[in-house]
């Protein structure tokens, strides 16, 4: 197994760099194809150009679309008549005020508004997550926007579907919800090219691509499998000749098009039918994380997402918290009780010894648990803390995911400055 390195991932995630931009001269834009050409950064810029101006798709973070303008720019100096967002995200939509000029509409789905909204209520929530998680100073955070106090930059919303011509080049934009609810994909019939946002690459790896995040771990709106599924067959239905993703490399030709998204489509069909087949049967969450596994035979990673998460994500999406446990529906965690586990077992040393065999036996997760109970009593416990770094760094020397990485250094860093007190 091999150890993630946390820069490489934060590379990955946070500048879209695939060995395709790799070998590309970044001092110019990426022509894809004729009049439309790319930038791979935080979220790959795209730029259609027409003779009555210009088209931009995605427009990156903000610290990072001024070099994707620059490059862009000095292919086409025409005016920018269109921004297309294809979903909410910081890193599609940072490079918005950059970019918009006198007369330029913006267009999104309907769901950006309540998506950009659902984001700023809660971002004081999200920043410690997401400095938690990429290992990155949090950041500041001001006063409560209230429930709808997002800038909405969007001067077209619409629902199922959007056309256009500019210069004589139309456009067609699809709602084609997956990673977000407001997303939405675009294509040029003229010149049979998909934009699909991240509903694919959602993380710029080479093949094979990874399971994607159907729930993920910082916290999220429910990803619906069926609508992402049901988005992809939409995509192939149009038989795009390139597909273009806000992450990662171009898709060139049909027939390959047509398997990697059939392929990933499929993995997705296969989770969420096996998780539904499960829920029915009458089996608890935590069986099916363990029981349901990724054919290999779909030839998908999960560098990036996890079948296990996205079967909670699944499960909890469609049936919410309540397990039949009546002891669940009050408010005092299992946690309150540890404690008094603790005082039973005759103090902490019992526990910590007993987590170390659990580590000692494989099994780092159970450890982790045992240190739960000792820390809820004394959460300056050296021992425990001590048997908990040894469980988080076995788990990290064997993850091969990028996300659970991230969380894995975390909690090691936690364990580390409490040891240090």
């Amino acid at each position: 197994m091999r150890r993630i390195n946390s820069v490489v991932f934060l590379l990955f995630l946070g500048f879209g760099m695939t060995a395709y931009a790799a070998d590309q001269d970044q001092t110019k834009a990426v022509k894809v194809g004729d009049s439309i050409y790319m930038v791979p950064s935080t979220g790959n810029v795209y730029m259609v150009t027409t003779p009555a101006g210009n088209v931009v798709i995605d427009t990156a973070l903000l610290s990072q679309a001024p070099e994707a303008k620059k490059l862009l720019v000095a292919e086409s100096r025409g005016p920018v008549k269109y921004i297309i967002l294809t979903h909410g995200h910081a890193d599609h939509i940072g490079g918005i005020p950059l970019w918009k000029e006198a007369g330029t509409q913006i267009i999104a789905q309907r769901n950006y508004v309540e998506f950009l909204n659902y984001t700023t209520r809660l971002e004081g929530f999200f920043a410690p997550r997401n400095a938690a998680g990429f290992n990155r100073p949090q950041e500041e955070v001001g006063p409560w926007a209230g429930n709808y106090g997002a800038k909405i930059d969007p001067t077209i919303l619409f629902d199922e579907k959007f056309e256009f011509t500019l210069g004589g080049v139309e456009f067609e934009i699809f709602s084609t919800p997956g990673e977000t609810p407001d997303h939405l994909t675009v294509w040029l019939p003229a010149y049979k090219t998909a934009f699909i946002g991240d509903n694919y690459a959602g993380i710029a790896l080479p093949e094979p691509m990874t399971f994607p995040n159907i729930y993920a771990l910082r916290g999220t709106k429910p990803r619906w499998a069926l609508d992402w599924i049901n988005s992809i067959d939409k995509v192939l239905a149009l038989k795009p000749e390139v597909v273009l993703s806000g992450h990662g490399e171009p898709i060139f030709g049909n027939e390959e098009i047509t398997r990697r998204l059939t392929r990933f489509r499929n993995a997705i069909q296969y989770v969420h039918d096996e998780v539904v087949k499960g829920m029915n049967s009458g089996k608890d969450v935590y069986t099916l994380m363990r029981e349901i596994k990724l054919p290999a035979s779909f030839d998908l990673s999960e560098s990036f997402g996890k079948v296990s998460w996205s079967v909670r994500g699944i499960y909890d999406g469609y049936a919410g918290w309540f397990d039949m446990n009546p002891s669940t529906m009050y408010e005092l965690p299992p946690s309150s009780v540890y404690p008094d586990l603790v005082k039973l077992a005759g103090g902490p040393e019992p526990l910590v010894r007993l987590a170390l065999e659990k580590l000692e036996a494989g099994k780092p997760v159970e450890a982790l648990h045992l240190t739960d109970v000792v820390l809820a009593y004394d959460q300056n416990n050296n021992a425990a803390l001590g048997a908990r770094l040894k469980a988080l760094d076995y788990l990290r020397e064997r993850t091969e995911n990028y996300v659970e990485s991230g969380w894995l250094d975390y909690g090691i860093r936690k364990a580390k400055e409490k040891l240090k007190r």
